[in-house]
């Protein structure tokens, strides 16, 4: 049997956040993933500025490792197939990195026990502590297992009546593929009826192409129509013969889910924190990381329910409950907003500005 303080499922930013912090303040702690490091995490894979004091890190640092980090200082932004509005910084406004040597640098850098390529098939409460596939014993659970984190599943049971966001993309080398997509200039296309977006980063010598809509009725049809709208206009050659993966995630705040059980914590994508207009999730995934590890530590030893309450409370401040428009009202607004997505000013503030970049 495995003993240990704290056992963190899933070791991707929120979890490897919450391991580092934990063992800094002297816990023992150990991260299980279902994955092998470096895990092949597709995702279009940008850092805003704000992220790296979340992580006690400076862009300078996370440059010299030699990894990839692209510097971001414009967008291209258009409904998919109108007029482009080219929005332009004074400075650098995000980074783009790879998910596969990100996560795998800081779960390294948390310097814990971690337990890869483990499934958690198991869990039960016994005498103040977690049973965790009758190999592991830990006063605490964190679930930092994405969506389909199983942590997040016993808390809420088995019904989930929440419809995710679901997204498919690629990324893949470049070699001699042309592409108009620049480093510093990442792309955005939204989708007529405004229910999702698609985007294309370039990331050094690599490219991540993706789409990502609210709900899967026709899923499909429409990464078909990217697919063909990119080759068409010439973005990207031979796109169509990417390996395209697929993921899911919720954009709705902390609403009626549960995020705390005694002695058990979720963070990320396992909370649905993703950002509802981006679907970012590195950012909010990190910040919930180190707000777990912050509340255990001054909760002293004390893991029942209401002792877990503030973080709670913190989560719902910094990610309200995000309702659904009527479906007359969505029609109303998607028609507004291919309008006001030819207005510079309104791309800038409050497209790229407010829901992307999320400067204060």
């Amino acid at each position: 049997m495995i003993r240990c303080d704290a056992l963190i499922v899933g070791g991707g930013p929120g979890g490897s956040t919450a391991a580092r912090l934990l063992r800094l303040a002297g816990w023992d702690v150990v991260v299980a993933d279902r994955a092998r490091f470096p895990r092949d995490k597709v995702c279009a894979g940008w850092l805003t500025p704000d992220v790296f004091p979340l992580l006690d890190l400076t862009p300078t640092e996370y440059r010299a490792t030699g990894l990839t980090f692209q510097e971001i200082t414009a967008f291209r932004t258009s409904v998919m197939g109108g007029r482009a509005v080219e929005t332009r910084y004074p400075r650098v406004v995000s980074y783009a990195i790879r998910r596969c040597e990100f996560d795998t640098f800081l779960l390294q850098r948390a310097g814990v026990r971690t337990l890869e390529g483990t499934f958690v098939r198991t869990l039960r409460h016994d005498q103040e502590k977690w049973i965790v596939n009758e190999a592991v014993e830990a006063s605490v659970v964190i679930g930092a297992g994405g969506h389909f984190c199983p942590v997040a599943r016993y808390l809420r049971g088995d019904i989930d009546d929440e419809a995710p966001i679901v997204a498919k993309e690629a990324e893949f080398p470049l070699g001699d593929g042309h592409t108009q997509v620049s480093g510093t200039t990442p792309q955005l296309f939204f989708c007529r009826d405004f229910q999702g977006y698609a985007w294309c980063v370039r990331k050094g010598d690599y490219l991540n192409v993706g789409i990502g809509r609210r709900g899967n009725f026709g899923f499909g049809a429409h990464v078909k129509d990217f697919v063909s709208f990119l080759e068409r206009h010439a973005i990207i050659a031979n796109v169509a013969n990417a390996s395209w993966r697929g993921h899911a995630y919720l954009g709705s705040g902390v609403g009626i889910r549960p995020v705390i059980g005694q002695g058990m914590l979720l963070v990320g994508d396992a909370a649905g924190l993703a950002y509802p207009e981006s679907g970012e999730g590195i950012r909010p995934a990190i910040e919930s990381g180190r707000l777990a590890a912050e509340t255990l530590i001054a909760a002293a030893g004390r893991w029942r329910l209401e002792d877990l309450v503030p973080y709670a409370d913190a989560l719902r401040r910094l990610h309200p409950p995000v309702r659904e428009n009527p479906a007359p009202l969505r029609s109303a607004l998607a028609a507004v907003g291919r309008v006001l997505l030819n207005s510079p000013t309104f791309t800038r503030h409050v497209v790229l500005d407010r829901w992307f970049l999320r400067a204060s």
